[in-house]
This record gives C-alpha cells, sequence and structure tokens, in this order.
C-alpha cells in the first residue's frame, strides 16, 4: 500500500527539524498520467507514468534552500535534509523568505466542494485509443484535410500535500482529461494546419471527439490559401481562442514578482485605469471542476475572490509572502510552487466583463482589419508594455472574412491597447481564463 503523503510531509518536516533547521515546508506530489496519440488509426505513441516526488525547503535566518528527491526511503529523507540545511547556511541572506505567520493559515475549507477531482475510473488506454481514432477519422472526414498530424487523448491524476513548521497541513486530488487533434490541409508551400481540443477536469464534461476532429478539420481547410494582409493601421479582432493573451500580459505585469523588481509596466499603477471603465477582471478560485481552483495556496494561506480590476481601475497585485513583504503589502493567497521551488506569484481562475456584442457584430463594426486566431511568438517590454506578435487568422472586409491571412506582425502598446478593448460575448465560462473575443483599433500591422 502505497505510503500516505501526509505522513512523508511529516517525515520531510521532522527531518529538517534533525538537521538543524529553524523553520520548513514540506511537498510531496504522487502523479500518474496516460496518453496515446493516433495517427493513420493505428497506434502511433503512448505513453505511461508514474511516481512520487517530494520537496523540502529550509530556513535558517534569513536563508533558505529547496531540495527535492523521486526516492522516499528513510534514509534519503534524512541526507535530503542534511543537504538542504548544509546549502541553507551558504545562501546569501534574504529579508523577505520565510513562512507564514500561524494567524494568517487556511483553517477550514472544502476541497470536494471544488469538485477538482474525478471520482470516475481511470480510462483504459484502449479508451483512450478509440477518443484518438474518432477525432482523427473525423478531421479526415472533411473535404480538404490532407492529412492529420496528431489526435491524441490523455488522462491524469495528481495529488498533493503541503505541510510547514507553522502548522499547516493540507492536500488534495486533481484530475485531467482531455482529447485533441491537428489537421493539415494543402501539401508543400501551400499547407496549412489548424486544431482544436478540449481539456475537462471531468472527463464527462469533455466534447465529443468526433466534433473535436471535425472542427480542427474545418478550421484547417478555412486557411487554405492563406497571404499576408496589406500593411498599416488597422482594427484587430483577437479571437476568444486567442483574446486570453493579452489578458494574460496585464496579469504577467500585474504579478508581485515583476513589480518588485521594478521590471513592470504597471508598477505605481494601483487605483489608474488599466481597461476601459465598463470592465471588471475577478478572479475566483472556487469555482467547481475548474483548472485553476484551490482551497489554499502553495504557503497554506486561503484563497478568495478578489477583483484585480474594478470599474478599469487597477485593485490589486498578485503577491505571495515574499513579495508582499517586499512591497510593504498583503499577500493575496496566490502562492504557487514546484517540488523543488520556492513560491512565486501565480493567478487563479480570472474572468473579464462581457460585452453584449458577439464576434460577428464586432467584425461589422470594424468594417476592415484583421481577425486574429492563432498567435506565434512574442516580443513584449515588460518595462514599457512595447507589444510585438507574429499573427495569423482571417482578413476582414465589409464586415464579413474575405481570405485567410498568415506571415504578419502586430504591433503597439499595451497599456494603450488594453484600455480601449471592446469585449465580445462569447467566452467559453468552463475555462480557467473566461475572456471573450477582444476588439482593438488602430493596430500595426506588417504584411505585404
Amino acid at each position: 500500500m502505497p505510503q500516505p503523503l501526509e505522513d512523508l510531509t511529516a517525515a520531510l518536516i521532522a527531518a529538517a527539524r534533525r538537521a538543524g533547521a529553524e523553520d520548513a515546508d514540506a511537498m510531496a506530489v504522487r502523479g500518474r498520467s496516460v496518453m496515446v496519440d493516433m495517427r493513420g488509426g493505428t497506434l502511433e505513441q503512448a505513453e505511461r507514468a508514474e511516481g512520487v516526488d517530494i520537496g523540502l525547503r529550509v530556513l535558517i535566518g534569513g536563508r533558505q534552500a529547496s531540495v527535492s528527491a523521486s526516492d522516499t526511503a528513510p534514509d534519503t529523507i534524512a541526507t535530503l535534509a542534511e543537504r538542504a540545511v548544509a546549502m541553507a547556511r551558504e545562501a546569501p541572506e534574504d529579508p523577505y523568505a520565510g513562512l507564514a505567520d500561524p494567524s494568517q493559515l487556511a483553517r477550514v475549507w472544502d476541497v470536494a466542494a471544488l469538485e477538482l477531482c474525478d471520482p470516475a475510473p481511470e480510462p483504459a488506454p484502449e479508451t483512450l485509443m478509440a477518443m484518438a481514432k474518432t477525432a482523427e477519422a473525423a478531421a479526415l472526414g472533411v473535404v480538404g484535410v490532407s492529412q492529420v498530424q496528431s489526435a491524441s487523448a490523455s488522462y491524469s491524476l495528481r495529488e498533493v500535500h503541503l505541510a510547514a513548521t507553522n502548522g499547516f497541513s493540507g492536500g488534495y486530488a486533481r484530475s485531467d482529461s482531455g482529447v485533441s487533434c491537428v489537421a493539415i490541409t494543402g501539401t508543400g508551400t501551400g499547407m496549412e494546419r489548424d486544431y482544436d481540443g478540449d481539456s475537462r477536469v471531468f472527463a464527462a464534461d469533455l466534447r465529443a471527439p468526433e466534433e473535436i476532429g471535425q472542427r480542427a478539420g474545418a478550421r484547417a481547410v478555412e486557411r487554405l490559401g492563406a497571404r499576408k494582409p496589406p500593411t498599416g493601421t488597422y482594427p484587430v479582432l483577437y479571437d476568444e481562442r486567442v483574446a486570453a493573451s493579452l489578458i494574460g500580459h496585464l496579469l504577467a505585469a500585474a504579478s508581485g514578482s515583476a513589480v518588485a523588481r521594478g521590471a513592470s509596466w504597471l508598477r505605481d499603477s494601483l487605483g489608474k485605469a488599466v481597461l476601459p471603465e465598463t470592465l471588471d477582471l475577478l478572479e475566483d478560485p472556487h469555482r467547481p471542476r475548474v483548472t485553476g481552483s484551490r482551497a489554499f495556496d502553495a504557503e497554506g494561506l486561503p484563497t478568495a475572490k478578489r477583483l484585480i480590476v474594478e470599474r478599469g481601475l487597477l485593485r490589486s497585485y498578485t503577491l505571495d509572502l515574499a513579495n508582499a513583504r517586499k512591497l510593504g503589502m498583503s499577500p493575496t493567497g496566490n502562492a504557487a510552487r514546484s517540488v523543488g521551488g520556492t513560491p512565486s506569484p501565480s493567478v487563479w481562475n480570472v474572468a473579464l466583463t462581457q460585452g453584449a456584442q458577439s464576434r460577428a457584430d464586432l467584425m461589422r463594426e470594424m468594417g476592415a482589419g484583421l481577425l486574429v486566431t492563432s498567435l506565434i511568438g512574442s516580443t513584449i517590454n515588460p518595462n514599457t508594455g512595447d507589444y510585438s506578435r507574429g499573427a495569423a487568422g482571417f482578413w476582414i472586409e465589409g464586415g464579413e472574412i474575405a481570405y485567410p491571412v498568415n506571415e504578419c506582425t502586430i504591433a503597439g502598446s499595451l497599456p494603450e491597447m488594453l484600455r480601449r478593448i471592446i469585449p465580445a460575448n462569447d467566452a467559453r465560462p468552463h475555462l480557467s481564463r473566461v475572456v471573450p473575443s477582444l476588439l482593438v483599433e488602430g493596430l500595426m500591422l506588417a504584411g505585404e
């Protein structure tokens, strides 16, 4: 019978104490996953992985060190703790490192209410193969699809437990199921590809593999004959598939680690306008069956709803304990960490206020411009917000799709772009980032 993760974290903490640590926190993760990839109706690749990883962070005064291992034997745990303490004694002092005060810790939570783990049994490999094969067949059934690059189905289950010398101890399990398909149309230099996929906490919530394959094929065929758009200043409509990237750039700039380093165009921006005054950006870590949900963060602090942006004004940075201390602010319950790393700020589920118009309404409003369905690469100046990204999508004329577009670059200033976004009403509510299609006027396109 596998050793309980709670016992492993307790053993790590006890070993750290014996080795001379003043404080410590520990993390234990048990995971298993299976993935299959079908091609040409036969199995192209199959992977299965399972194991346990443990991590320990020790603190001595203002010094800290982190270590990790995949061996849970008692001798390994003792050696790990001794090594961590030796490393900490040689580490530079960090006046902001340290565990949460016991008064800050989460005390009561209801993991079951978050529905983070599918109670259904792990699917058999044959079931995943059938799902991927069905998606591939559906894509190949679309007229114009020449081949399917990949059709995949996967399942994973991850159990996590955290504990610390300040008295915190808590854990949870998280599952994920997914299906994806990449279809190709055309040949040679005229080849185009597109994809579709779905990932859910509960396998029963997945869209049908037939739908995913068919949509991947249809999207690929729509891209046949793509060419460069004209160069100039035009409105750009970010499709819902990629619109969350714009909000992602805002969230990255509002990260406490970036602000504390002075490497953010949002430094000194609390209370200032960053979005149109009609828009809020709400973080809600307690949405059931959503990948970004959690009851507590990686430092044992309770999570809660917060308005990152309220009526267009920036109200909160995203803070773990260390960066909150650096900035003289209160932590927001947003610490994340890997088994072998130290905590850092991370955003949970967010939702942007949706508009009243559909994507088609915004296309008619823009007249002529670019509908972006794919973004490639990224050059974002963290200090100024200067923005440049490769893009592909469709050229809009007279409010309608005229032809597919590739090999173009969009450039602008993120602070200005975000303050004039116009949202559609087409965001998918089950995603961790619920962001609709976004129209931005007056961006520079580099094409022909």
